[in-house]
């Protein structure tokens, strides 16, 4: 699998399922290491509780607000606690998104809110 489609990309479009079988969208900052995807998301946050019911997913590159920018791909993705892969990708954030990672850490822990990290595979 290639991981071409998410070059250069800002966002992609992370598609979980819920109990009854509806499919939520939503779009994510994302880093891309080896041949992984990762996302960086609050950790009781929607999709990572559906991500724990059903480790299926579909992603997709797309803009800010979700418009589809390339094709569904099947995926698999599970929450990671590993904390080099946390560090890791907090850098590759830094890196593709500048000081708008750190305004959004400092909202996250004013709110009392953590992190945790979803991966991606393919």
């Amino acid at each position: 699998m290639s991981l071409n489609a998410f070059e250069n990309q800002l966002y992609l479009n992370i598609e979980t399922l819920r109990k009854s079988g509806q499919r939520v969208q939503t779009p994510v900052w994302f880093a891309q290491a080896g041949e992984a995807l990762y996302v960086r998301t609050i950790k009781d946050s929607g999709k990572v509780k559906r991500l724990r019911r059903s480790k299926d997913v579909r992603v997709m590159p797309c803009g800010r607000a979700g418009e589809p920018l390339g094709e569904w791909l099947p995926a698999f993705a599970q929450e990671t606690t590993d904390p080099a892969v946390f560090a890791q990708v907090r850098e590759l954030l830094l890196a593709k998104y500048g000081p708008m990672v750190a305004t959004f850490e400092a909202q996250a822990a004013e709110r009392g809110q953590t992190y945790t990290i979803i991966k991606i595979e393919f």
